[in-house]
């Protein structure tokens, strides 16, 4: 499904924290409409490029494009999600006070496009406008199956349910390209299959480009079209998942020597 054209650059990245390298020379390109997986032990440097990516660190050499164009190193946060970048995170992050339904619909709030004055009138051009994200909100809900709880509280949901509607969220910001960092992490058996199942609908029957952070290295190597790993906050190999299986320092460095 992928194309030749990169949607992503990471070029020589860089990132320190004090004395402590968490990036060193991290290079790596995304191309459009595949499935590009990071992984490596934990404290390689994972989460700490997809924050660089999504403007969270800013790191202290090299560039990341995104489009060709955009250096998201240079980019202001609040802007880098209008581009077409969206996220899920490790530690779940939803206003767990809000229904379902509100959660995306806040996640709607780029591509708004009328003021308050506008809002107050009943049949203006504010109406039109929430009736067409709430139509795009209401077939996320559909497509992830949690019309059961689109009504409920987030904060009072399971954990795996909780995961889906973050995940919900990050689909209502229309992304180009979809972070997602350990989208399965604490999850049960049944709660895995249903993501994996997700993840592998959102990229084939709405062709987002997805870059996966995950530690089930069964899920990485059979859904990922390219992997790239990173140790100590350095690529050490960067490959098609049967590269990856082969690779020494992989083996070495985070599947073990058996």
């Amino acid at each position: 499904m992928s194309s030749n054209s990169a949607i992503l650059n990471v070029e020589t990245v860089s990132l320190h924290f004090g004395a402590n390298a968490a990036l060193s020379d991290v290079s790596f390109d995304v191309l459009r409409g595949e499935i590009r997986a990071i992984i490596g032990p934990n404290g390689a440097g994972k989460t700490s490029i997809l924050n660089c990516i999504s403007g969270f660190y800013r790191p202290q050499q090299g560039r990341i494009l995104f489009k060709g164009a955009d250096d998201l190193t240079a980019t202001p946060t609040d802007r880098i999600a209008a581009l077409g970048l969206a996220r899920t995170f490790q530690n779940i992050a939803l206003y767990t006070g809000l229904s379902t339904l509100d959660n995306l619909m806040a996640a709607r709030h780029i591509h708004m496009k009328q003021g308050m004055l506008q809002s107050m009138l009943y049949w203006g051009p504010a109406r039109r406008e929430e009736v067409h994200h709430r139509r795009i909100v209401e077939e996320i809900i559909d497509f992830l199956e949690i019309a059961h709880i689109r009504k409920s509280i987030v904060g009072a949901l399971p954990y795996g349910l909780r995961k889906r509607v973050e995940l919900g969220r990050a689909l209502a910001m229309e992304p180009d390209l979809l972070l997602l960092d350990e989208p399965m992490a604490g999850m049960n058996v049944e709660e895995k299959e249903d993501m994996a199942r997700f993840i592998l609908d959102i990229y084939e029957r709405r062709g987002i480009t997805i870059v996966l952070i995950e530690h089930d290295m069964g899920l990485v190597m059979d859904i990922s079209d390219r992997v790239v790993v990173l140790d100590f906050g350095q690529t050490i190999a960067d490959g098609t998942p049967d590269d990856i299986k082969r690779d020494p320092k992989v083996i070495q460095a985070y599947l073990g020597e058996s």
